[in-house]
């Protein structure tokens, strides 16, 4: 697959048609609590991220917690 996507804001390859495998490409355990996308700004429920979804050309947001103080 040749279709690119940004990814918080950033421009990446997109390695399939599934949001489940986006996070596994950035390294987010899609099974982790508190992670949350949304594409072209609707919030995808996590029962959707296995579907296919994606064609190319979509903005998403992908939002998890982070440690820190």
């Amino acid at each position: 697959m040749s279709a690119t996507v940004r990814v918080n804001g950033a421009t990446m390859a997109l390695p399939s048609a599934r949001l489940s495998d986006l996070l596994h490409a950035l390294g987010v355990d899609p099974a982790r609590r508190g992670v949350a996308i949304a594409v072209d700004g609707a919030v995808v429920p996590r029962t959707r991220w296995d579907a296919p979804l994606l064609a190319g050309g979509e903005e998403i947001d992908i939002v998890r917690p982070l440690q820190g103080g």
